[in-house]
């Protein structure tokens, strides 16, 4: 497999990862430009996960040669799980999935409310909606939690 733990090497690539993510992905939800394409930056953010040991060590990286998508995880949750937008519709972010599941016992999950495409994909591997919710911080718009039984 071609999953790997992240390493101090990867933190640019997975900070343009998560950056052009939520550019295309959450922008059209939240239309927060200052947010977007102010505060949210590759450079500041690799800076966080560099300095941020136990991020590091939480992600793990789908690299091929090139690192193409990432999970991070705590305790048996999935807290962050995006596929280069470019490499999508490949399996990386099923494979991610799987390992998340069979390696790292992934049982439970917070997704936008909005993000429908997130939560279908999820349910295909066994994570149900619990019905709670909660305000993600500093918006308006609800994440939802799923779990996995």
């Amino acid at each position: 497999m071609v999953i790997r733990q992240a390493k101090e090497q990867d933190v640019s690539r997975i900070a343009e990862i998560l950056v052009f993510n939520n550019r295309v992905n959450f922008y059209p939800i939240f239309r927060d430009d200052e947010y977007s394409f102010g505060e949210l930056q590759v450079v500041t953010l690799a800076d966080q996960y560099r300095e941020d040991k136990a991020a590091l060590e939480n992600t793990y990286v789908y690299d091929d040669g090139v690192v193409r998508g990432l999970i991070r995880m705590e305790n048996g949750e999935i807290k962050k799980l995006f596929v280069d937008t470019f490499f999508q519709r490949r399996g990386i972010g099923g494979k991610l999935m799987e390992f998340a599941i069979n390696e790292k016992q992934a049982n439970r999950l917070w997704a936008l409310e909005k993000n429908t495409g997130a939560i279908r994909f999820y349910e295909r591997y066994g994570f149900r909606v619990t019905g709670e919710k909660k305000y993600e911080e500093g918006t308006t718009e609800y994440l939802i939690e799923l779990e996995r039984r």
